[in-house]
């Protein structure tokens, strides 16, 4: 019987996760199909809820596509596009459906997407939400009403990982007490800034997975420095997408290299390719990194 992501977690295994873009319209075998090429080299998937507010196939759906044809599942819930009822619902509705494991986060606004008039709801931030995940697992719901058998969900969250933001490692203690299973990081691209991340959050006992986007130009850089709260692109990384001939290869070039400096400082990694799922089966290639081997094993 396969190891659950669950087991891992409680293991000392490395662990590797990246994201699959649900598509805009409703072809699904590109996506299933990118899924089965990676199978072998991550542990889990991360399916997105409408990421940078880009309308996309619900993540539900999606999800339990994805789980039907084996693969180990971790669905975004964002709290962008519905209120308590909803949520609630959509998180029943996913244990349900055999999807165990999911990651709670704010969302991105929606005047940073494609439907910039779209009403977001944000009834509920993401320590909220995690508040109404732990109500679920205890057997009720927000309210207080009694559930008819109750979940028992792995449960993620989100953080940015810059150490010189005491507010947000205030707000990340918050989810922790919450009841988390582990944290997956905001994309990370200076190695020394997280290790002084890492010690500010030392007394936080929760796997935390580092996060990697590959940079696929210096523009885009520039756009995540200025526009994601977070994270911080060094001047030396910008400096050789502006100059490299062939920007994709260098940014796979540099997420490579993160990795190997990241991967023996945390329990796993979290790719992040932005569509681009192809990519993460050759960076982890690259970095030499496989799912399973001991944490901290050189």
């Amino acid at each position: 019987m396969a190891v659950t992501f669950r087991e891992k977690l409680r293991s000392d295994r490395f662990i590797i996760t990246t994201e699959i873009t649900p598509p805009k319209g409703v072809k699904t075998s590109s996506f299933l199909s990118d899924a089965e090429q990676l199978k072998q080299h991550v542990d889990a998937f991360n399916v997105t809820d409408n990421q940078r507010a880009v309308m996309r196939m619900s993540p539900l759906a999606v999800g339990k596509l994805l789980k039907d044809a084996g693969h180990e599942i971790i669905l975004q819930i964002t709290c962008r596009d519905r209120n308590r009822l909803a949520l609630q619902s959509d998180l029943l509705g996913a244990w349900a459906l055999g999807i165990q494991n999911i990651c709670v986060m704010t969302g991105d606004h929606t005047t940073k997407g494609d439907h910039p008039g779209a009403k977001p709801v944000f009834d509920l931030d993401s320590v909220q939400l995690l508040e109404v995940v732990r109500k679920l697992k205890e057997g009720h719901d927000l309210s207080g009403n009694s559930l008819e058998q109750t979940p028992d969900f792995v449960v993620g969250a989100v953080s940015n990982t810059d150490p010189t933001q005491t507010m947000q490692h205030i707000k990340l203690r918050k989810k922790v007490s919450m009841g988390l299973d582990f944290i997956q990081t905001q994309a990370v691209y200076d190695a020394e800034e997280f290790a002084c991340f890492l010690e500010k959050i030392s007394d936080i006992d929760v796997p935390i997975i580092a996060g990697v986007i590959p940079l696929r130009s210096a523009k885009m850089a520039r756009f995540m420095n200025t526009s994601i709260p977070g994270i911080r692109i060094p001047d030396e990384i910008i400096s050789r997408m502006e100059s490299a001939e062939e920007p994709v290869q260098e940014g796979m070039k540099i997420a490579v290299q993160l990795i190997r400096e990241l991967k023996n400082m945390c329990r796993g990694i979290h790719l992040m390719p932005i569509g681009q799922h192809t990519d993460s089966k050759e960076i982890l290639k690259m970095s030499g990194s496989t799912p399973g081997r001991q944490y901290n094993e050189q």
